[in-house]
């Protein structure tokens, strides 16, 4: 890819075009099959890094034109905050340290995402990980699925939209780039990228890239950030005809502190930038007395002494081959690989529990819920209680492919069959591990060296393995009639979910109770009446319908329409906690998540102007949450009903004259909530009355009602400047759209955050002028110029009034200078 694109938005809207469909999806099949919509002698062009594919789908990509001007390694889960229908709420400037993502209202847990058609959602819970995405500088473009999926998509987590970015091809000449940047809170960055150019006379070409980037936590005062990510790539042309073979490899270490969230009170979370930065005092943990009962320490407890590290790696096959005329096989094959935890602090007691074993118990008492049996802190006694690193660990190793062959009839009729495969080994733990004398963990994976009990097992909060595996069959028909173009497609999942859990179910909120020997567990199972350690198996399986259609009405205009089905298979939370329920029981067989999702709307699309404007609706059936059981007298994951959530989508990209251009965009969001939901029960003179949230009719919590934003561009000779701006409006704290209150009807809370307005900078000079190469170049960027205070992302999902959710705090004005060079 020609970093040409890197220097101005207008030389790459007027000067670059892209065949319709070349990298708008995210599977080699997928792209193939969109590649035969291309007109004979038409081409699209993008305009200033922006652009509205003509498809069925309400779809939108950015290219490096936009990408390029971001904040230096800035996540692709924040750059697509400029496309309409996404809201995310960075943790930080610089992309490290997580976020927020919601999509037309839908978390990200039900957003699925893709990397080179590798898909990136966890295996248990289906959540993403903005801080472990691809180095911007490698991202040749990323699109956006508005509420639909693709047909050949291998995900379990799609009711609401997808996310799909592309690793650029390495070029055909010869390149190094080195780029670095400081900035406040210590930030420092390097990257650099090798291309080899072409080395052998049938086009093969590579690239190796690396980066490093460090910063301290921007609040807190304590806490650092490090993370290192490599990357490569090989790519082999088979002849002139589009065939190839390219194998990628993808290396990202973080090493993190959590910090800046608060809960949500009026009285504490910060409105004033002075209440913003105030710094977490440290602490030092005293050494033990040998012979007394030392209670355990609060240092380490707070949530800014947490570790969030992470190791993350995948290979990446994609390739394409022509078995005959209008017959073309793509087959993506890949492995991913996980390591990572987040949590906390618990207590450990070096005594044994009521029954005299070792283990851990949860919910066991005020005291501690770690029991060892031995001396935990070396003082020689066996009389402490301890507070212990206790962070919930995962290791995933992960095997897929997608695979398609396309048959074109004839030039006006294709048809293609797709076969995909998902199997993740996911294995979830929770080692103890000891505290360093300041407080934080003594190392950021207690895995590694794990404490362990009298009887020489790891003292461990949870044990259980879980695959989950994917079979999925999948076929599409596109047809083009004059100026209408129909597909109908449909994808068969098989989700199967294998799951043991290794220790006691105890409630149907999710506690347990686990211990590392067979006799231990006989001994707890003889005294208790929970659910023991056993393995249970899941099978879900539903047809998913895609339609759509295009109209073009002139050269430049055109209507499209789209429906589709989704499916969310339950996580594994939600699955282990169904543990605590007999086989038998309605509980232990929790339903998915279904929707139905109807857009329409049309796009233009010119040399200076991409224009899109969609009007949507989705049928939500069983909405997963958690809700009181009056029979169970239990809180526990169920299935809470309809939610109807519609709205509205739009953006134009205008280049008036190459020195200017103009991208507006902006959405409103409707949901409505059909059932109220139970919360727990009073009972009166034997009489036992259920208490209900008032959800119906409601909103749902935590999304914005609305969003709007602009990104401007001045081009002038060698100097460029960019600003954007986007509003994003209030959110609900609840689903009940009411104020968080105490149990006396105090209020703690309003109903909603305040909406907020975030604005960032960009300026560039290029050095190319001086004959130096076109990526050299001097960048600045301001994010939240105007540095406002404003609550960042929280969980909006709770159901009481009572419930205080955790919000993070937003990030504040931050500059960061960048210097680029090239040859």
């Amino acid at each position: 890819m020609k970093m040409k694109l890197l220097v101005a938005a207008s030389t790459f809207a007027i000067g670059s075009v892209a065949l319709s469909g070349t990298a708008f999806a995210q599977s080699t099949g997928q792209i193939d099959f969109d590649e035969t919509i291309i007109v004979s002698g038409k081409v699209t062009r993008s305009v200033a890094g922006v652009e509205t594919p003509d498809t069925s789908r309400a779809k939108q990509v950015l290219d490096q034109a936009i990408i390029g001007r971001q904040a230096p390694g800035q996540t692709v889960n924040d750059i697509i905050n400029l496309v309409p229908g996404v809201s995310f709420q960075n943790n930080d400037p610089f992309g490290s340290a997580g976020g927020t993502l919601t999509i037309r209202g839908f978390d990200a847990s039900r957003i699925s995402q893709t990397f080179d058609g590798l898909p990136l959602n966890d295996t248990g819970n289906y959540a993403l990980y903005s801080n472990q995405q691809l180095d911007p500088e490698l991202i040749e473009q990323v699109n956006v699925n508005l509420g639909s999926t693709d047909v050949d998509s291998p995900t379990a987590a799609a009711t609401g939209s997808t996310v799909n970015y592309r690793t650029r091809k390495p070029s055909e000449e010869f390149g190094v780039r080195m780029v670095g940047s400081a900035g406040e809170f210590d930030f420092m960055r390097v990257f650099g990228s090798i291309d080899t150019g072409v080395l052998t006379s049938s086009g093969l070409r590579a690239f190796i890239a690396a980066s490093s980037a460090t910063n301290d936590t921007i609040f807190g005062g304590i806490g650092e950030i490090n993370k290192k990510q490599i990357n490569a790539r090989i790519y082999q042309p088979l002849g002139d005809n589009g065939d190839f073979i390219s194998i990628a490899a993808h290396y990202n270490q973080n090493r993190n502190n959590f910090f800046g969230s608060q809960s949500l009170r009026s009285a504490s979370f910060p409105d004033t930038k002075a209440e913003r930065d105030i710094p977490v005092a440290r602490c030092t943990i005293a050494a033990p007395v040998a012979g007394a009962a030392d209670p355990a320490t609060s240092c380490g407890s707070a949530f800014d002494y947490r570790y969030n590290p992470s190791n993350t790696g995948n290979i990446r096959l994609n390739s394409r081959f022509t078995l005959a005329d209008g017959l073309i096989l793509t087959i993506d094959p890949s492995i991913q690989y996980t390591k990572a935890n987040g949590g906390g602090t618990l207590l450990a007691s070096e005594r044994f529990t009521p029954q005299g074993l070792v283990g851990f118990i949860q919910g066991s008492s005020a005291v501690a819920n770690y029991f060892s049996g031995n001396d935990i802190n070396g003082d020689g006694d066996t009389l402490d209680t301890v507070r212990v690193h206790s962070p919930s660990q995962t290791e995933t190793w992960r095997l897929g492919v997608i695979s398609s062959l396309r048959y074109d009839i004839d030039e006006n009729n294709v048809v293609r069959l797709s076969y995909s495969y998902d199997r993740g080994r996911h294995r979830q733990t929770g080692e103890a591990g000891l505290l360093a004398i300041n407080g934080f963990g003594a190392e950021p994976f207690p895995v590694d060296n794990p404490l362990l009990a009298s009887d020489n097992t790891s003292l461990q909060k949870r044990n259980r393995l879980s695959y989950a595996i994917l079979h999925q069959v999948s076929g599409e028909y596109r047809g083009t009639f004059g100026d209408l173009t129909a597909t109908v497609g449909v994808r068969m999942p098989f989700f199967r979910r294998n799951l043991t859990n290794f220790c006691f179910a105890t409630s149907s909120g999710g506690n347990v109770a686990c211990f590392g020997t067979d006799t231990a567990n006989a001994t707890y199972d003889a005294a208790t009446t929970f659910q023991a350690p056993q393995q249970r198996v899941f099978n879900y399986n539903k047809p998913l319908p895609n339609i759509g259609f295009t109209y073009r009405v002139g050269d430049a205009t055109s209507i499209f329409g789209n429906y589709s089905q989704g499916l969310q298979v339950p996580g594994t939370d939600n699955l282990y906690n169904s543990f605590f329920f007999a086989r038998d029981r309605a509980e232990a067989k929790p339903d998915p998540e279904t929707t139905h999702n109807f857009d329409l709307g049309f796009r233009v699309r010119s040399g200076r102007i991409q224009a899109q404007a969609s009007a949507w609706y989705t049928i939500y059936n069983n909405r997963l949450a958690s809700a009181y059981d009056v029979d169970l007298d239990a809180t526990i994951f169920r299935n809470l009903g309809r939610v109807d959530k519609y709205g509205l989508d739009g953006s134009v990209s205008y280049m008036p004259v190459d020195q200017l251009s103009v991208y507006v965009f902006g959405s409103y969001l409707w949901s409505k909530i059909k059932n109220n939901v139970i919360t727990g029960e009073t009972t009166s003179n034997g009489v036992t009355t259920p208490i209900f949230a008032q959800t119906a009719g409601k909103r749902e919590g935590g999304a914005p009602v609305y969003t709007f934003g602009t990104r401007v561009q001045g081009n002038f000779g060698p100097f460029s400047l960019g600003a954007q701006a986007k509003r994003t409006g209030p959110r609900f704290v609840n689903d009940q759209n009411l104020p968080v209150v105490t149990n006396a009807g105090a209020l703690v809370y309003p109903n909603k955050t305040p909406a907020y307005t975030l604005v960032d900078l960009d300026a560039r000079l290029s050095l190319e002028f001086l004959g130096l190469n076109e990526n050299t170049f001097f960048q600045l960027n301001v994010s939240n110029l105007f540095d406002e205070v404003y609550v960042g992302g929280f969980n909006g999902a709770a159901t009481s009034v009572t419930s205080v959710p955790f919000a993070q705090v937003g990030a504040p004005r931050t500059v960061i200078g960048t210097i680029s060079v090239g040859f």
